[in-house]
């Protein structure tokens, strides 16, 4: 199997190589979505890397030793045939040091039957192709933090290195956020949710701050707005990297999202659950006035 599948690759589907975030991009992309375009690094990767295969690092995981599985990890150097295709990839995905995301995708990851997200991490607006080969190690590390050992233990199996990593283009979002195509506090399918904030999604998905609320019926129309003052927004760094940037009361106050952007985003939520035939918590962002899917997954309890 190769080691670098690019989003629009029939083998980028498969969970077993891409991961959840992986294969859902890649679903998502066949489906004609506007998804920002990327690369999965295989899940195999990791263990191909390792110059016993993966031998040293399932007996730590095994004694659940984080610290030691970590640090093996990050002595880890992309063989030149990894780091040619990574670099090649990169590449492609426009000119000079573009801005990418660069996420762990877990292949048991986003299933119906157990979720591992949140065990792994996420690294935003990484640029040029060293930063972004010592995140994908990152990654890597980040199977096997003590939180990570501790929830496969009971969810999965220490015996699994399959950990894929997603790089994919950054969206520069003036306002972003999760939609939910079914209420899932109160279990309606009669309506969808909407929570939105200014900047970078990772205020919202990391809980950093209250963003507004929307309860939409199916047709995108607001039920109910709740308006929250955002105090800060992230936004990204033109070296690399993000930060937190102050608002305004009357930045912050305002409502984020219009009644229009509200319809278009039900209209997305509404064609996304009706494809994979079920209600679907999605990131989403906004760049310009256009709306780009970030990864979707099944909504859990």
């Amino acid at each position: 199997m190769t080691s670098v599948l690019s989003f629009g690759e029939a083998a980028c589907l498969d969970v077993a190589e891409a991961g959840g975030k992986g294969s859902s991009l890649a679903r998502m992309t066949a489906l004609g979505l506007p998804v920002p375009p990327g690369f999965v690094i295989g899940a195999g990767a990791l263990a191909a890397a390792l110059p016993d295969g993966g031998v040293q690092l399932r007996a730590l995981a095994a004694r659940r030793d984080a610290e030691g599985a970590q640090a093996l990890i990050r002595e880890v150097e992309l063989d030149a045939a990894l780091r040619s295709a990574v670099l090649s990839a990169y590449a492609q995905l426009g000119e000079g040091d573009v801005p990418v995301a660069v996420r762990s995708s877990a292949c048991a990851e986003d299933s119906e039957e157990a979720s591992f997200a949140g065990q792994q991490e996420t690294y935003l607006h990484v640029r040029g192709g060293a930063d972004v080969r010592a995140r994908i190690r990152d990654c890597w590390a980040s199977f096997f933090s003590e939180r990570a050992l501790f929830y496969r233990e009971r969810k999965g199996s220490l015996e699994d290195l399959g950990m894929a990593v997603v790089v994919q283009r950054m969206v520069e979002a003036e306002i972003a956020g999760v939609l939910f195509t079914c209420d899932p506090v109160a279990k309606r399918q009669d309506r969808m949710v909407v929570e939105a904030v200014l900047g970078l999604g990772e205020a919202v998905v990391s809980g950093q701050v209250t963003p507004d609320h929307y309860v939409l019926k199916r047709d995108g129309r607001v039920r109910k707005a709740q308006v929250h003052t955002q105090p800060y927004a992230i936004v990204s760094l033109p070296q690399g990297g993000v930060e937190a940037r102050e608002l305004s009361p009357q930045e912050g106050g305002a409502q984020k999202v219009d009644e229009d952007v509200l319809m278009r985003l039900a209209r997305i939520g509404d064609e996304l659950e009706q494809r994979l035939g079920a209600p679907q918590d999605i990131e989403w962002a906004m760049q310009g006035g256009e709306i780009f899917v970030l990864q979707a997954r099944p909504v859990t309890a």
